[in-house]
């Protein structure tokens, strides 16, 4: 008696094993994210950059402003930190407001190349069978076609046309380059989601979707590309990178955005012929780019581990 008492007064005293709350998912991204160094570093320095950009001009010269006292190029100087270019124009103001236009090109045509991509992917890993051999035949088209080349023959045709009527004849090509490079850089994106929807499409919860009568539109918007938001986020990241090289290079080529309008691939552009006397006017340009693609792939990178479910307990 006193055993079975004793007993039950130690199962009584024993505390319940209570499971700790599941993290947020967010809360749980950001805490991954924040143990990746580098990705941290370079977020920083491409906020720095996006916010030079917006604010710095503000406090300089007008980048189209000419300085009757340096009228060729100057050394670096109080007045000019970063000098000043063939024309006497404030080099520092010229790179702020050019990172205003090679970000905004990057930045949207990323978005609607992602947006194109989601979609097509979608399609085809969704359906599948015929929707899926002629989705991914057109994509495999598009990567046959070497992108800078059409880029530079689209471009050819719609340069002086006039598109967009409230915008300054000086920036009528920037719509239409963003045009351009986001229709025609949108098919890693599309084999990237495809891959995640074959997989998704087969998960008891899409099964479930389709037995109370959901509709092929509803499933995938509401139930799949949430979960195939991990890799469609790194996908955006680094095609910013790519649409901001792509532009660099159209204007490189004379192709692109032309000046006034600044961009960093024009500045490289005029650099080339002050190569020996000035070189640094081809350096600055050339940093600004470098240090803008290398950040947005470790942030890629980044995100990548801190949206992967296979690293659970890190």
């Amino acid at each position: 008696m006193s055993t079975s008492s004793s007993s039950t007064a130690v199962r009584e005293q024993a505390p319940e094993q209570v499971m700790p709350p599941a993290e947020p998912f967010m809360k749980m991204v950001v805490r991954r994210f924040l143990k990746h160094r580098l990705a941290v570093l370079s977020l920083g320095v491409l906020v720095f950059l996006i916010l030079a950009s917006l604010i710095g001009p503000h406090f300089l010269p007008r980048f189209d402003a000419l300085d009757l006292n340096n009228p060729n190029q100057a050394w670096p100087s109080l007045a000019h930190p970063l000098g000043t270019d063939e024309l006497g124009e404030d080099v520092l103001a010229r790179l702020l407001v050019a990172g205003r236009f090679s970000l905004f090109v990057g930045l949207t045509a990323a978005f609607l190349g992602v947006i194109i991509g989601t979609i097509v992917g979608a399609i085809s890993g969704y359906f599948g069978k015929i929707v899926d051999t002629i989705g991914m035949r057109v994509t495999d088209m598009f990567l046959t076609i070497p992108l800078l080349m059409l880029l530079m023959v689209l471009s050819s045709f719609t340069r002086g046309k006039t598109f967009v009527p409230f915008l300054p004849q000086d920036l009528q090509q920037l719509p239409i380059i963003v045009a351009i490079i986001g229709t025609t850089s949108w098919m890693g994106v599309a084999r990237l989601v495809r891959g995640e929807f074959l997989a998704l499409r087969e998960q008891e919860f899409v099964e479930a979707s389709r037995a109370v009568g959901g509709k092929s539109a509803w499933i995938i918007v509401r139930h799949m590309i949430p979960n195939a938001m991990a890799p469609i986020f790194v996908a955006a990241t680094l095609s910013v990178g790519d649409a901001i090289l792509l532009e660099s290079a159209l204007s490189f080529l004379g192709m692109g955005i032309q000046p006034p309008v600044p961009t960093w691939g024009n500045m490289l552009t005029n650099a080339q012929q002050y190569m020996i006397s000035t070189p640094w006017l081809a350096v600055y340009p050339g940093v600004m780019i470098f240090l803008v693609v290398v950040s947005i792939n470790f942030i890629g990178d980044g995100l990548r581990d801190a949206l992967d479910p296979k690293l659970k307990g890190r």
